[in-house]
C-alpha cells in the first residue's frame, strides 16, 4: 500500500471508530430500556399468575419498537443491538448455570432423569421428522420449535440459535409458539391433574405430577404457574425436574452442532464439504456445565448468587429485546400457520406422550 493509499484509509477509519462506539452504546442503552421496561411488567400480578416472564415481555415490546419506527434510528443503533442479540445471548446462557446444581438430580431420582431424556429426545426426534417433512418448514425453523419444546422454552431457542446460525424471523417464530402453548399448559394442566384423580394414569400424587409438568411444559415460569395450581410440593418438584431438564441443554447443544456439521457435510458439492462441515462448537455450552459445577460446590455466598441470576434476568431480557427490534411482523406473516400448527402437534405430544413415559418409567422404578 502506498503513502496516499494510507492517507486516505487512515481519517476513515478513524471516524469510522467513534461512530461504531456510538452505534454500540445506542443499541446496548435501546435494549436496556426495552429490558427494564419487561421487567418492571413481569412484576405485575396478572402477569406473574399467567407465567408471563421478563424473556417472553422483552421480545414482545422489542417487536414493538422495531416495528413502529425503528427503521429511522437503526443505523445509529444497530450494532448494539446486535452486540446485544449475540454476545449478550451468550453470556446470559453461561450465568444461567448459577440456577442449577448436579445435586438437583438427586432429588427427582433416576426416573425423574430418565424421563427428562426421554421427552427431549422424543420431542426433538418428532420435530425433525414432522417439521421438515409432513409440515414443510425449513430445518432450521423445525429445529427452533423442537429445541423451545423440548427443553426450556424461549432460552432453549434462543441458545440453539447460534448452532444454526438461525434468521431473527426463525428465531422470533419459535419463541412465539413457546409463548401460545406454554401459557396455555399453565391452565391446561390444573385440569388434567384433576381428570388424573379420577382415571388414574399416573400416580395421584403432587411428586408424580410436579416430575410430568417439569417434564413437559416449555418455560421455567409456566412450570412454577401450572404447579402452583395443584400444590407448593407439586411446584417444588416440578421445578427441579425441569432445572434438571435445563442442564440437559449443553450436552444438546453439542451434539446438535456435531449433527448439523454433518448435514451440511453431506449436501456439500463440488468439494467443499471439508468447509462447509466444519464442526461449530457451542463453547458458551461449556461455560455453562463450568457454571453449574461451580455452583453445585456452593463455593459463592448465596447472596452473590441472587445478584448474579438478576444481572443474568437483564442480560437474557436484552437479548430478548435486541430479538424483538431485529424482526418484521412481515417476516412473521409470512411464516404462515405452518408453524403453529407443528407446535401443537408437539405440545400434544408433550401432553400424552410425555404422560405415557412418566407412567412407563414411574411404574419400572417404583
Amino acid at each position: 500500500m502506498n503513502t496516499s493509499t494510507l492517507a486516505s484509509t487512515t481519517p476513515t477509519s478513524k471516524t469510522q471508530s467513534p461512530r461504531l462506539l456510538a452505534g454500540l452504546l445506542a443499541g446496548l442503552l435501546l435494549s436496556a430500556a426495552i429490558a427494564a421496561a419487561a421487567t418492571a411488567a413481569a412484576r405485575i400480578d396478572w402477569l406473574q399468575a399467567h407465567g408471563f416472564s421478563a424473556l417472553t415481555l422483552a421480545i414482545v415490546i422489542g417487536m414493538l419498537v422495531g416495528n413502529l419506527g425503528y427503521q429511522r434510528i437503526a443505523p445509529a443503533c444497530g450494532p448494539g443491538v446486535n452486540f446485544s442479540k449475540q454476545n449478550l445471548l451468550r453470556l446470559g446462557i453461561i450465568l444461567y448455570g448459577f440456577r442449577l446444581t448436579f445435586q438437583d438430580i438427586g432429588h427427582v431420582g433416576i426416573s425423574g432423569v430418565l424421563i427428562d431424556a426421554l421427552v427431549l429426545c422424543s420431542t426433538f426426534g418428532m420435530a425433525l421428522l414432522l417439521g421438515t417433512r409432513l409440515f414443510k418448514l425449513d430445518r432450521n425453523t423445525a429445529m427452533l420449535i423442537g429445541a423451545g419444546s423440548s427443553i426450556c422454552g424461549a432460552a432453549a431457542v434462543m441458545a440453539t440459535e447460534p448452532v444454526l446460525r438461525a434468521q431473527p424471523a426463525q428465531v422470533t417464530v419459535a419463541v412465539a409458539t413457546v409463548v401460545v402453548f406454554g401459557s396455555l399448559a399453565i391452565f391446561l394442566y390444573p385440569l388434567l391433574y384433576q381428570l388424573n384423580l379420577h382415571w388414574q394414569f399416573l400416580a395421584a400424587s403432587p411428586l408424580a405430577y410436579g416430575i410430568f409438568t417439569g417434564s413437559t411444559v416449555h418455560e421455567v415460569a409456566q412450570v412454577v404457574a401450572a404447579a402452583r395450581a395443584v400444590s407448593p410440593d407439586a411446584a417444588n418438584t416440578a421445578v427441579i425436574a425441569k432445572m434438571v431438564r435445563v442442564m440437559m441443554l449443553a450436552p444438546f447443544l453439542m451434539l446438535l452442532s456435531a449433527y448439523v456439521a454433518k448435514k451440511s457435510t453431506g449436501s456439500d458439492k463440488a468439494g467443499r464439504a471439508g468447509k462447509a462441515g466444519r464442526l461449530a462448537i457451542p463453547w458458551f455450552a461449556f461455560g455453562f456445565v463450568a457454571v453449574v459445577a461451580l455452583n453445585s460446590l456452593a463455593a459463592l455466598p448465596t447472596a452473590l448468587v441472587a445478584h448474579v441470576n438478576d444481572a443474568d434476568n437483564v442480560l437474557l431480557a436484552m437479548a430478548m429485546a435486541a430479538l424483538g427490534i431485529s424482526t418484521h411482523f412481515s417476516s412473521i406473516r409470512t411464516a404462515g400457520i405452518k408453524p403453529l400448527l407443528f407446535a401443537a402437534c408437539l405440545f400434544g405430544w408433550l401432553i400424552v406422550g410425555g404422560a405415557v413415559i412418566n407412567n412407563v418409567v414411574l411404574r419400572l422404578f417404583a
